[in-house]
């Protein structure tokens, strides 16, 4: 889980914007090219699951960290409780948008730590 967090935090606006397309690159793989393997990672009888996109562009399916600053923003817990109720196109959906807000929350997070208004 080590990859969740950056081993270096992102200190310039174009760390940060490297930092979010690594993280949008492995979320996208997780939800395209790698969609049978996400789908089977996501086994509704396992507890609950998150999607994490990784700076490295990978992804990985996980519980929530717990080394995690209380901070840092979380995403969606428990993505595969619903993978069984829906439609896989409709369950796929659902991911893509959680993923995308975590996605914006974890950039913000970085940019806001800048302190533009020294």
């Amino acid at each position: 889980m080590e990859g969740i967090i950056t081993q270096h935090t992102p200190r310039t606006v174009e760390e940060v914007f490297s930092d979010f397309r690594g993280r949008r690159a492995g979320l996208i793989k997780a939800l395209t090219i790698d969609m049978v393997k996400f789908y089977q990672t996501c086994d509704p009888e396992k507890e609950n699951l998150c999607l994490y996109g990784l700076p490295n562009e990978t992804w990985e399916v996980n519980l929530p960290a717990e080394e995690v600053p209380p901070e840092l923003p979380e995403p969606a817990l428990g993505i595969n409780f619903a993978r069984d109720g829906m439609q896989e196109k409709d369950w796929v959906s659902l991911v893509a948008v959680h993923s995308d807000s975590w996605l914006l929350s974890v950039a913000f997070y970085f940019g806001a730590r800048f302190g533009f208004g020294k």
